[in-house]
């Protein structure tokens, strides 16, 4: 239930708000001024129909697994603490290494869910970081901006997460 929920906000606010809100929405050093809502804004914006697909696909199939597993409430907030957590360490890593970038998309919190995902099934941590891996630096090679580091930090803080938990 909250998994459709997450996927209906996010098609909701992909196609209600206008792209020239996402200077002032997406995550970029703004935050620093200021702009604190940005950590949380971030994760619900789309550059692209693609982008918003493809990320609505990676939210179904781990969200789905996850909220039966961990229950409505600790998933959500598995969610969105992850998903602030990375926006985070994106928007410091954007401050030092990458200061003229403006990020938006879901998948710092689906790759979240992904890490913890990897630490309650360990037979499938190895594929997952690959998943990632290929998921992160194909788009680059292919020329197509992507906030790599977002998807290795989302990772991360759900491994960690979910070590805290279990």
């Amino acid at each position: 239930m909250i998994t459709f929920i997450l996927i209906f906000l996010n098609i909701i606010l992909y196609f209600l708000i206008p792209g020239y809100d996402y200077n002032l929405l997406g995550l970029n050093t703004s935050f620093f001024k200021g702009a604190y809502w940005q950590i949380l804004t971030s994760m619900f914006l789309h550059g692209s129909l693609t982008h918003l697909i493809l990320n609505m696909i990676m939210l179904f199939q781990f969200g789905s697994i996850l909220e039966k597993y961990l229950g409505k409430l600790y998933f959500v907030s598995v969610y969105l603490i992850g998903g602030l957590l990375c926006s985070f360490l994106s928007v410091v890593y954007i401050y030092f290494f990458d200061f003229d970038v403006n990020l938006i998309g879901a998948s710092g919190a689906i790759c979240v869910l992904m890490g913890y995902f990897a630490f309650l099934d360990r037979k499938s941590t190895l594929g997952i970081i690959v998943a990632i891996l290929l998921m992160s630096f194909i788009p680059l090679f292919m020329g197509i901006n992507i906030a790599w580091y977002g998807h290795i930090f989302g990772f991360i803080c759900g491994f960690v997460l979910a070590k805290a938990r279990h």
